[in-house]
C-alpha cells in the first residue's frame, strides 16, 4: 500500500508541476502579448494593426510576388486588419489571430511545462517558433491562393483544412519535444 501511495503522490506532483509550469508561462506569455497589442494596435479614429500582423502580412505579400502572383496588402480601413490581395482581387483579411503568435505562446507554454535544462528548452523554443512562423507565412500565402482560385471552398480551408496544418505541425513539435528531448523520455 505504501508504494501505491508513493507513486500516486508522485504521479500527482508530476500533474501539479505540469499545470503551473504550463497555465504560468502561458499566463504571464499572454499578458505580455495583450500588453503589446494594446500599445501597437489602434482601434479609435484610425486602425492599425500590430507590428507582428503587418510583418506576417508583408511576408506573405512578398512569398506570393516570388512565387508569380501580384500581391499587394494594405491597412484595412474599418477594422484593425491588413487586406491581402491577390492579382487585385481581395481575398482575406490578415488579423491578430494569423500572425502565429497566439499558437507560438501555446507552443512555448507545453515545452517550458516539459522543460529539460535552460538551453536545450530554449533552442528548441526559438527553432520550434521559427518553423511555426515561417510554415504560417507559408500557410497565408497559400490559404490566399486557393481563395482566389477555388473562392466556393473558403469556409472549408479557412476553417479546417488550414487550422489542421498549423495546429497539427504545433502538436508533431510537441510529440518531438517529449519523445527526444524532454525529461519524459527516460
Amino acid at each position: 500500500m505504501e508504494n501505491y501511495n508513493s507513486f500516486f503522490v508522485q504521479s500527482n506532483k508530476t500533474v501539479v508541476v505540469f499545470l503551473i509550469k504550463f497555465f504560468g508561462s502561458y499566463a504571464l506569455l499572454f499578458l505580455i502579448y495583450n500588453v503589446y497589442l494594446n500599445e501597437t494596435q489602434s482601434k479609435i479614429d484610425v486602425f492599425a494593426c500590430a507590428p507582428i500582423t503587418n510583418t506576417v502580412a508583408h511576408q506573405t505579400k512578398e512569398l506570393l510576388n516570388f512565387v508569380g502572383y501580384n500581391a499587394f496588402v494594405e491597412q484595412h480601413t474599418n477594422e484593425v486588419s491588413v487586406k491581402l490581395l491577390v492579382n487585385n482581387k481581395f481575398v482575406a483579411r490578415i488579423i491578430e489571430g494569423c500572425n502565429s503568435i497566439s499558437v507560438i505562446i501555446l507552443f512555448t507554454s507545453f515545452i517550458i511545462a516539459f522543460s529539460n535544462g535552460f538551453k536545450r528548452t530554449l533552442i528548441f523554443i526559438i527553432c520550434g517558433s521559427l518553423l511555426i512562423y515561417i510554415s504560417n507565412v507559408f500557410r497565408i500565402a497559400t490559404i490566399a491562393v486557393a481563395i482566389y482560385k477555388y473562392p466556393e471552398y473558403e469556409n472549408i480551408l479557412h476553417s479546417i483544412v488550414f487550422p489542421l496544418l498549423i495546429y497539427g505541425m504545433t502538436f508533431m513539435l510537441w510529440f518531438l519535444w517529449i519523445r527526444k528531448f524532454s525529461k519524459l523520455q527516460k
